[in-house]
């Protein structure tokens, strides 16, 4: 397979076999598992997921890559390569692609090296949004991403990296760093470093009365960080009201949006909206 990365496409290859070992662990393989993979590539790690799980189903943008990936694993009976923009899916259509013994059986796990520039479309495509979850969640996602955007998905409050991207992913899912991933382990060497993260969907508790509002809040809360959450709620929530609000939770009246926990956030939401 001689297809060089394609910078349309964001492609690196990864080539470090330690990395690829930490993948497969952090997917925590069981013989039943039917996997979603994004973006295999020249499906180094698809070879390894396949050894694994019951099923792979690939998911790849680039046509030529597809050609020969269909080639490379032809006589391998369950995976199968699908040729397209994960974005452009509908996952239930997905969950219904593959081994012919398997197809009325959900896809259970993501393993993913996903480009850069649409992380935040395919969080949301997999988890869904706080207003709309994924109404058949995954039991585990395992993704490569830039370590920037991991480190903000697995922030705690008070941290600089927690935002709104931390609340939002958090409320969906419980959140683990799983490693640090050097430039060099890829081909070409993107020029940051990236990181293993893994995502286990649930149901938050306690949920959102108001999910909708919960997701306004959030944003305009965060909307600029280095101010008092007071000052940039004042749009949306009387002072005295809000106020209120923090006193019932203990949060002190200066609070800046990154020092309030994502369980908070919720509770903040529910004294605000909850009636």
């Amino acid at each position: 397979m001689s297809n060089r990365p394609r910078k349309r496409f964001g492609q690196h290859w990864l080539r470090s076999e330690s990395v690829l070992q930490q993948i497969v662990d952090a997917a925590d393989l069981q013989p039943g598992d039917r996997l979603l993979e994004i973006g295999p590539g020249k499906g180094v790690l698809t070879r390894q997921l396949s050894e694994q799980a019951s099923s792979v189903v690939a998911v790849e943008v680039d046509r030529d890559l597809c050609a020969a990936l269909r080639q490379e694993f032809q006589s391998a009976s369950n995976i199968h390569v699908i040729e397209g923009d994960i974005l452009s899916f509908d996952l239930n259509e997905l969950h219904s692609t593959g081994v012919e013994d398997d197809r009325h059986q959900l896809l259970n796990k993501v393993v993913a090296n996903i480009p850069y520039y649409i992380t935040g479309a395919i969080l949301e495509k997999l988890l869904g949004a706080i207003a709309r979850p994924n109404p058949q969640p995954f039991e585990s996602i395992v993704l490569l991403i830039q370590r920037e955007v991991a480190e903000r998905v697995c922030a705690e409050a008070t941290s600089k990296t927690f935002g709104a991207l931390s609340v939002r992913v958090q409320y969906l899912a419980e959140t683990e760093y799983v490693c640090t991933v050097p430039s060099k382990a890829f081909f070409p060497a993107p020029k940051v470093e990236s990181a293993v993260i893994r995502l286990k969907p649930r149901v938050f508790e306690p949920q959102a009365i108001a999910p909708s509002s919960l997701e306004t809040l959030v944003k305009v809360g965060f909307s600029t960080k280095r101010k008092m959450l007071r000052n940039n709620l004042k749009s949306l929530v009387e002072r005295d009201r809000l106020i209120a609000a923090l006193d019932v939770l203990g949060i002190k009246h200066e609070a800046r949006a990154e020092e309030i926990s994502t369980l908070n956030w919720v509770k903040l939401s529910n004294l605000l909206y909850g009636d």
